[in-house]
Order: C-alpha cells, then sequence, then structure tokens
C-alpha cells in the first residue's frame, strides 16, 4: 500500500503543477486585457482631459438624415468625452423649430432623434447644422432630398432588388465562365489561381479602404481602428480554423478544391455585405447620385468575382447545385446589406461588416496560395 501511495501523490502533486502553472501563464493575460477595458473604458479620463476646455472636449456627429413628409429626422450620436446639449437647430442656415428624444442633453457614446417640421422639396439640396449649449456647431448635407424608404414589402421588395441586380446577377455571369476554364490547358489552371488572388487582393484591399473612411467618422471613443484589427484577425483566424477541420490533410484532391471555393464565395459574400450597406445608405440618405453610381460601379466588377469562385475547381466536374449554391453564397448577402444599409444603418456596425469581410478575403488569398504551394507553383518542378 505504501508503493501505491508513493505513486498516487506525486501524480497529483503534478496535476496541481500543471494546473498552478497554467493559472500563472494566463494571469498576464488577464490583467492585460483588464488593462486595455479600463483605457478603452474611459478613455480620455486616464490621460487627464479635466484641464481642458469644455469646448474643445464637445463633439456631435450626425450620423444619419431621414426625410419624412414636412419633417426631418437627424441621429445625432455624443462622440465626445463629456455630455453635449443641443440649443439650436438650423436647417439651410435658417434657425428652426425642433423637439429631441429622448432628452436634449446627450451622455457620452448616447444618441439623440432630432425632429425638424420642415417643409423640405424633393430634389433640393438640404444642410442641417445642430448648435450646442456652447455655441458649437456640426452639420450634415444631404445633397438631393428625397423620402426616406419605410419598412414594409415595396420597400423591401425594392432593395431586394437592387442587391439582385448587384450581387446575385452579376456573380451569376462570372459563373458562366466555368465552362472556358474547364477547356483550356492544365497548364493555365495556376494562372487563373493567380488572378482570382489578385482580384481578391483588390477587393479585400477595398473593404479596408472603406473601413477606415468609416472609422474616421466614428471619432476617437470607438476606437475605429481596433475595431478593424479584431475584425480582420478574427475572421481570418476563424475561417483558417474552419478551413483546417473540413479539409484535413487533403490539400491537393476535389474535395480541398471544392472546399477552397466555398471559401472564395463566404470572403465575397461578405465583401459583397458591405456593398449592400453602401448602396442601401445612399438611397435611404437621399444621396441617389452615389447610390446609382455605386449599382453601376459594383455591378461591374462584381461579374469578375464569379470567375474568382469557380477558378479552384476548373479540374473537376462541378455539380450544378455547388455552383448554384457558390452563386447565393457570393450574392445573396448584397441583398441583406441593402435591407440593414436601407432601414437601420449603422456606422459601428457597418465598420465590423467591412473588417470581418476584409479578413475573411485576406483569409481566402492564404488559402490560394496554399493550394498553389502544394500544386508545385511555387517550387521548382
Amino acid at each position: 500500500m505504501a508503493r501505491v501511495e508513493s505513486e498516487v501523490l506525486p501524480g497529483g502533486s503534478a496535476s496541481g503543477h500543471r494546473a498552478s502553472l497554467l493559472l500563472l501563464g494566463l494571469l498576464p493575460l488577464v490583467l492585460l486585457a483588464g488593462l486595455v477595458w479600463l483605457f478603452l473604458a474611459k478613455g480620455t479620463d486616464l490621460i487627464g482631459t479635466s484641464g481642458a476646455p469644455p469646448d474643445a472636449l464637445l463633439k456631435l456627429q450626425i450620423e444619419r438624415v431621414t426625410f419624412a413628409p414636412h419633417q426631418i429626422l437627424a441621429t445625432v450620436r455624443n462622440v465626445g468625452p463629456v455630455e453635449a446639449t443641443v440649443a439650436q437647430v438650423m436647417v439651410n442656415e435658417a434657425l428652426w423649430q425642433f423637439s429631441v428624444s429622448p432628452k436634449p442633453t446627450i451622455p457620452r457614446l448616447a444618441t439623440a432623434t432630432v425632429a425638424i417640421p420642415y417643409p423640405w422639396v424633393k430634389g433640393d439640396p438640404v444642410e442641417v447644422k445642430v448648435v450646442t449649449s456652447n455655441g458649437l456647431t456640426f452639420k450634415r448635407k444631404i445633397e438631393v432630398a428625397t423620402e426616406t424608404p419605410r419598412p414594409g414589402a415595396a420597400a423591401f421588395g425594392l432593395f431586394a432588388l437592387l442587391g439582385t441586380y448587384v450581387g446575385v446577377i452579376p456573380v451569376f455571369l462570372g459563373l458562366l465562365w466555368f465552362p472556358f476554364l474547364r477547356r483550356v490547358q492544365e497548364r493555365w489552371f495556376d494562372f487563373f489561381l493567380s488572378l482570382t488572388a489578385g482580384l481578391l487582393v483588390f477587393l479585400g484591399v477595398d473593404a479596408l479602404a472603406e473601413a477606415f473612411e468609416v472609422a474616421g467618422r466614428l471619432g476617437g471613443p470607438f476606437k475605429g481602428v481596433a475595431v478593424i484589427v479584431l475584425g480582420l484577425a478574427g475572421s481570418f483566424l476563424a475561417l483558417v480554423a474552419i478551413g483546417r477541420q473540413l479539409r484535413g490533410r487533403d490539400r491537393e484532391g476535389a474535395r480541398a478544391r471544392l472546399a477552397l471555393a466555398y471559401f472564395v464565395a463566404v470572403g465575397i459574400g461578405l465583401h459583397n455585405l458591405g456593398e449592400g450597406l453602401a448602396i442601401g445608405a445612399a438611397y435611404a440618405l437621399g444621396e441617389v447620385a452615389l447610390g446609382a453610381f455605386l449599382v453601376l460601379g459594383f455591378t461591374i466588377h462584381n461579374t469578375t468575382e464569379g470567375l474568382a469562385i469557380v477558378a479552384p475547381v476548373t479540374r473537376d466536374a462541378a455539380r450544378l447545385g455547388h455552383l448554384a449554391l457558390l452563386g447565393l453564397v457570393a450574392g445573396g448577402p448584397t441583398i441583406v446589406g441593402t435591407w440593414i444599409g436601407g432601414f437601420t444603418y449603422s456606422e459601428p456596425w457597418a465598420l465590423l461588416f467591412l473588417s470581418v469581410g476584409a479578413g475573411a478575403i485576406f483569409q481566402v488569398v492564404y488559402e490560394i496560395f496554399l493550394i498553389m504551394y502544394a500544386t508545385g507553383f511555387l517550387v521548382a518542378r
């Protein structure tokens, strides 16, 4: 029995040692997470802004201006470190009556809706200015005033049609390149994979550029750059882990190539979600000219996305059902994006969606280069 006890006690001791070692390893990470949270939560309070003049701390942002019959609604967010009070409102340089909901004094990072009974004229430009109790002004200009679509069957159908025209149809047109790619010589396989990688890098950089533009409008308290890094890295690493589970060790087989095609479709779909957000928001905010330009531009370049999706499976006889599903995965999110942008557009969420989409696209580029490496493109044959 003494011998048995001498074997159990060291084992238990070793187990306790591993547990304490794990806790010691996690302790710096936990403390670091607390430090990051403290900085994000307290922000400028940690670096001593109490002595700064109040005028320098107030900052309001007019996130959204919508138009109803004989009324303008402005969504205002306080992006400064101190509360701010809406004292006056001007429309096209004229003081106007207004009401604020829930109240004129807006806490830090909170939003309020400013309702202005104004007889706006369809097609005319409108500039809304919000004046704080300290006399600071913050403005937003709408180039073309038009009634904002209200949630309903007709509006949902209109935005769904826009999303289909911009995202779904062009992607399916691009999928029609599949028979052509199947008939080209085997040596062209790596070329089309390289072309796919180039197209995706362009889309990823484009999504990042839009994300940084949104982050600039959000202001400091939202830590836009941190959101971009988290969304980018999070989606990239998550898809890498999922890809390894789905693909296993097979990097050259038909299953791996089909999985890569689906990853391309997912990455493009997340990117197209951001495109839908931009289109829906442009139409909802009365920027009809911008919306029409976005529709035309996205329609043209989304056709090339179909080529990027089918390039990995040109060696295989892909089933029609897979091709249809790939097209829906890539193009369908555009419809969802137009709904979100048209009815509930929020710049913090738009920033997150764009960052996640960019991370997904760069993960697909990473997967493509793994395939190219496995097939001998990067090594001497």
